[in-house]
C-alpha cells in the first residue's frame, strides 16, 4: 500500500507543477492574464505541499526522484494538452527516468 500512495503523491504532484507552470506559460506568454498567473502560483505552491506527504523521510531523495516523474509527466501533458507528438528519444529518455524512479525510492533498504 505504500507504494501505490507514494506513486499517487508523485501523480498529484506532477499534476499541480505542471499544471501550474503551464497556467503561468498561458498567463505571460500567451496572454491569458493574471488569473492564469495567480492560479499557477497557487498549483505550484499546492505542489509544495504534495511532497511532503511522501513515506519516505528524506527530502533528497524525493525531489531526485519526483526529477524522474516531472520528465514523464511533462511529456504525458504534451501530449495530452498540446498535442505535442514525443520522439522514440523522448520517450526512451522518460522511460530511463522512470527506472530511476523505481530504484531511487522503492528498492530495498536496510534500515
Amino acid at each position: 500500500m505504500t507504494v501505490a500512495r507514494s506513486i499517487l503523491l508523485f501523480l498529484l504532484a506532477a499534476l499541480a507543477e505542471i499544471g501550474g507552470a503551464w497556467l503561468v506559460w498561458q498567463g505571460w506568454r500567451e496572454n491569458r492574464g493574471l488569473w492564469w498567473i495567480a492560479a499557477g502560483v497557487i498549483a505550484l505552491g499546492f505542489y509544495g505541499f504534495v511532497a511532503t506527504f511522501q513515506p519516505d523521510p528524506n527530502f533528497g531523495r524525493i525531489l531526485a526522484a519526483y526529477g524522474g516523474i516531472f520528465v514523464a509527466g511533462s511529456l504525458a501533458w504534451g501530449v495530452v494538452v498540446d498535442k505535442f507528438r514525443p520522439d522514440r528519444y523522448d520517450l526512451i529518455g522518460a522511460a530511463i527516468c522512470l527506472v530511476g524512479v523505481a530504484v531511487i525510492m522503492y528498492a530495498p533498504r536496510s534500515s
